[in-house]
């Protein structure tokens, strides 16, 4: 945080950002104990729910580091770039 200038609403979609990104660390951890799929009672595979919540965390980090645009250059002046 020191490397950039933050407002609160930008603090807030970190923090929001990093809870994203340990949940999916979570979900990978018990993916990587018990497996992709689980038998139900009658001995059909399903996705675990890991799976799923896995892919959401992803998806909803990406979308906030975009959103944070911290990797970017500011916007240049509008018009034709100048040679």
């Amino acid at each position: 945080m020191r490397n950039y200038e933050l407002e609160p609403h930008h603090i807030r979609l970190l923090t929001l950002a990093c809870e994203a990104f340990e949940r999916a660390e979570d979900a990978q951890k018990t993916l990587g104990k018990e497996g992709l799929i689980y038998l139900d009672r009658f001995g059909s595979p399903h996705p675990r729910p890991e799976v799923k919540i896995k892919e959401q965390a992803e998806i909803i980090f990406a979308r906030l580091l975009r959103d944070l645009a911290l990797d970017v250059e500011p916007p240049k002046g509008i018009g034709r770039p100048v040679d």
